[in-house]
């Protein structure tokens, strides 16, 4: 099913008789999916954008490419930095603005601008009894609703189906500056990235390899600017860090990041990938206990990717902590998402009974 217009999807969700599994680029297939496929990729197109006010409105089908596209012509940007799940889940498709918004999709430079979630300003959708909803608004000085378009953000679909995104976005930058570091432990790599972090020199990303590119561990920072400030910025974390060992600094478009953001490194290597979330100054420490094939530490150590044998429950090796789990790329038998206290669960599943009556929007998803 691939309806054209928001009343047809609102027609075709009242009165399926089954589960539908939600669609957008098909370039994200984490979580259990069953039902008729139902796609969002005929509504898409950009009806609204106000470089002046920082605000493009689009069709949940739209391509992340072309949304860039238009901005980058007015020099702006989506700064949140979405993750592009193809190389790593090896899936062809075009990566969705609804996808993207079901997902809360975010990047490196999360740690300094926030998530996706945070640049939501209104959404349209059809929940699972077929009613049309809006909620928030257009610009930033509308936002009624607020708080609603942020639990759409990360619901993946069991709440409702998105059929428009309303978007803040930003300025791009005019430079790019990445701070290279080597040899560090994984709690060295945390504490520099920590300082740096708490610094006044406004890093925006801050990554760590146990094993980069060329078998040694790498610490990596990014500051961006107008160049004349990310020179200055990047002179003084190389003083900060001085302890660490000798800090290099390279001026350019900061691709490396790119690999850094869609997690690459894992692309062509066998196994299933887990996406976790954790304290920084608890990261080493819960790394110690994966027995991982490969890790990658990004948000200065407060998301942990990590490599496993295929099969194996990343959760049971890593006992109790305060954080949680995604299966992301794998079969293990056991459930995508971090199971929930039961407090939570109890309040996950009221939601999901007021806009999801039947039980038949992307069922499995939260299980």
């Amino acid at each position: 099913m691939t309806p054209k217009t928001e009343q047809e999807l609102a027609q075709m969700i009242a009165g399926t008789q089954g589960p539908l599994q939600i669609k957008g680029g098909g370039t994200r297939f984490v979580g259990q999916f069953e039902g008729d496929r139902l796609s969002t990729a005929g509504l898409s197109g950009i009806s609204l954008y106000e470089p002046g006010a920082l605000t493009i409105v689009a069709g949940a089908g739209t391509p992340i490419a072309e949304i860039e596209k238009t901005l980058a012509a007015e020099n702006q940007r989506l700064a949140f930095e979405p993750m592009d799940h193809r190389v790593l889940l090896g899936t062809k498709g075009t990566p969705t603005l609804g996808g993207m918004a079901a997902a809360n999709v975010s990047g490196p430079r999360r740690i300094s601008v926030g998530a996706c979630r945070d640049f939501m300003l209104g959404v349209r959708f059809v929940d699972g009894a077929g009613t049309i909803i809006k909620n928030g608004g257009r610009v930033m000085k509308n936002v009624t609703g607020y708080d609603l378009v942020k639990l759409l953000a990360g619901s993946y679909g069991t709440l409702g189906v998105l059929t428009e995104v309303s978007l803040k976005v930003l300025p791009d930058v005019e430079c790019t500056g990445t701070l290279h570091l080597h040899g560090l432990t994984d709690q060295q790599a945390v504490a520099a990235l920590s300082s740096a972090l708490g610094s006044p020199f406004e890093a925006t990303a801050a990554a760590h390899f146990p094993k980069g590119p060329s078998g040694d561990p790498v610490t990596l920072l990014r500051i961006e600017g107008f160049e004349t400030s990310v020179r200055y910025r990047a002179g003084k974390l190389q003083e900060l860090l001085k302890s660490y060992g000798t800090v290099d600094v390279t001026i350019g478009d900061g691709a490396e990041w790119q690999a850094v953001r869609d997690v690459t490194a894992f692309a062509d290597l066998g196994g299933d990938v887990w996406r976790v979330s954790v304290k920084p100054s608890a990261a080493p420490e819960l790394v110690a206990r994966m027995d991982a094939k490969a890790v990658q530490y990004d948000w200065g150590g407060g998301l942990i990717w990590a490599l496993v044998e295929e099969g194996r429950d990343l959760r049971a090796a890593l006992g109790a902590y305060d954080g949680h789990a995604t299966l992301i790329r794998g079969m293990a038998e056991v459930p995508t998402f971090q199971p929930q206290a039961p407090a939570l669960a109890a309040i996950t599943a009221g939601l999901r009974a007021k806009f999801d009556p039947r039980g038949i929007l992307n069922t499995g998803m939260m299980t």
